[in-house]
């Protein structure tokens, strides 16, 4: 008995050894998150990939730091700061942030990076990208069946080729729907501030608006609260862009085009947890609905039995290859 009574007592020993040691070895997983100037609470991009890193901390059991640049020059500094930290993976957030990702992935080739929104082709990077032309195409079809007028608007954040592609894509799929219609495009600017300018955006979608757009498409970050604002001051229609914008103005807000940034997030801390995680480049699309349409209870009024079973038809036929969206990338390549 004495002996019975020993072991048990070893044997629970043991399994409390390796709880505890399962438990610490899942907090020293320490994961960073560099966002853009906009910030976690921007309600777009930078706020769904705050929330994939939430959703890891709280799922995963990893331990998280969430860091926001004052500006682009400090993105390098931010991502060193990481690794002398001795991080075990920093997720950079935004396009702005290529070139300091390449810098810091050489200087820390051990090191383990994610880069949402641009391809760093680095072997210690997991790049993470997303056909946007095919969200965009989506709900520029959505657009257009709303557009009785024959008028929708895009108004872009930063003139950049990325939001280009949101662009092109937003107007192929109004076109898909009405090969007359006209799509009216503004942009913001051409530096970083542009993400964070509500009022000029909702100055350039009034007047959209005035000269007869019905639908407006803002792909702008946290400027496209200045669109919500003038669509419904005029009772006319927005779509939301990267996060589900659609409760913001609900009854103005037509849908919005989902960027899973949060998921993107997810599965990358994930796969890294799980030791599966892949550096190089991964796509996320209409396919995989890593780009989507949002119906939710602020909208589903809104969008008619008929205008989803259009937009699934338009989904099956990108997936199939019937329809090609016209990239803005590959366009600029010929």
């Amino acid at each position: 008995m004495y002996f019975l009574s020993s072991v048990s007592r070893l044997l629970g020993l043991f399994a409390l050894f390796f709880t505890l040691f399962s438990a610490n070895a899942l907090a020293e997983i320490k994961v960073g998150l560099v966002l853009e100037k906009s910030g976690k609470d921007d309600k777009s991009f930078n706020a769904s990939a705050y929330l994939g890193l939430k959703r890891a901390e709280k799922e995963l059991g990893v331990t998280t730091k969430t860091v926001e640049a004052p500006d682009n020059s400090a993105y390098e500094s931010l991502q060193r700061a990481f690794a002398d930290k001795k991080f075990d993976l920093i997720v950079a957030i935004g396009f702005h942030q290529l070139e300091a990702i390449k810098k810091n992935a050489l200087r820390f080739p051990e090191q383990k990076f994610v880069l949402v929104d641009e391809d760093a082709n680095l072997p210690n990077v997991r790049s993470v990208m997303f056909e946007e032309h095919e969200g965009s195409f989506l709900v520029g079809a959505l657009a257009a069946l709303h557009a009785k007028g024959g008028k929708v608007g895009f108004i872009g954040g930063m003139d950049v080729p990325l939001i280009r592609r949101f662009e092109m894509g937003f107007a192929a799929g109004a076109k898909n729907i009405n090969p007359k219609i006209e799509v009216i495009s503004n942009y913001l600017g051409v530096t970083g501030e542009a993400w964070n300018n509500p009022p000029k955006a909702k100055e350039l979608a009034l007047n959209q608006y005035r000269h007869g757009v019905e639908v407006i498409f803002a792909a702008a970050g946290n400027s496209g609260m200045g669109v919500f604002d003038a669509a419904a001051d005029q009772k006319k229609f927005a779509i939301g862009v990267d996060s589900n914008q659609n409760w913001m103005k609900p009854g103005f807000i037509l849908t919005s085009m989902l960027k899973r940034v949060d998921e993107a997030v997810f599965d990358s801390i994930k796969q890294f947890k799980d030791g599966k995680f892949t550096t190089g480049l991964t796509r996320y699309g209409v396919k995989s609905k890593g780009v989507d349409y949002a119906i939710d209870e602020h909208n589903q009024k809104l969008v008619s039995a008929e205008d989803k079973t259009k937009l699934e038809s338009l989904r099956a036929q990108i997936i199939s290859g019937k329809i090609k969206v016209p990239d803005y990338y590959l366009s600029k390549k010929k």
